[in-house]
């Protein structure tokens, strides 16, 4: 945030005016810092009925399955986003076919996007934040190693609007 403007930014925490939540100030000039949640964009990508996965190479959760996805850039839409996780972390080349889900997931500030997806060819390999990549039939995937609930959810939700044909988008399950 330094630069000849503000050379220290934001550094004092306070309601400013007109606001109600605290926000990081710049006691120099007054600009407001306002850290808003992260998109995670991400997709439940297919290959007939399986479905791909990939073993994390990073933190957190190092070394646990989860689906492609990740940060939403600036000035990316949302659909690019998963279709460049996808290619980042599995090599994997989608075609999106609708949103699955929008998960709230408000401790760690996140929204998370998940689409519906299929591969366009096989061809997957491990991507700079992947250990691992493979394809899973249902009865393969490897629950007690999933990285975080949303995975789970998102699996279950996708197999649900598959059976019903109910492509209607998923929230978080009940309690969550």
């Amino acid at each position: 945030m330094s630069n000849d403007n503000h050379p220290r930014g934001p550094s004092v925490r306070g309601v400013p005016e007109g606001d109600n939540r605290e926000r990081m100030i710049c006691a120099e000039c007054g600009y407001i810092l306002y850290d808003n949640p992260k998109i995670v964009v991400g997709s439940v990508a297919r290959w007939g009925e399986r479905i791909l996965l990939v073993r994390r190479s990073i933190n957190p959760r190092h070394g646990y399955w989860t689906l492609p996805a990740g940060y939403l850039e600036l000035n990316e839409s949302a659909s690019a986003g998963a279709e460049r996780e996808a290619w980042e972390e599995a090599r994997a080349r989608i075609e999106i076919e609708g949103l699955l889900a929008i998960y709230d997931i408000p401790r760690i500030s996140q929204v998370q996007l998940i689409y519906r997806a299929r591969l366009l060819d096989e061809a997957i390999e491990p991507g700079p934040e992947s250990l691992e990549v493979r394809l899973f039939d249902w009865a393969e995937i490897p629950w007690g190693e999933l990285a975080f609930p949303s995975i789970s959810w998102a699996l279950q939700h996708d197999r649900e609007a598959r059976a019903t044909r109910d492509f209607t988008a998923r929230i978080n399950p009940p309690g969550t």
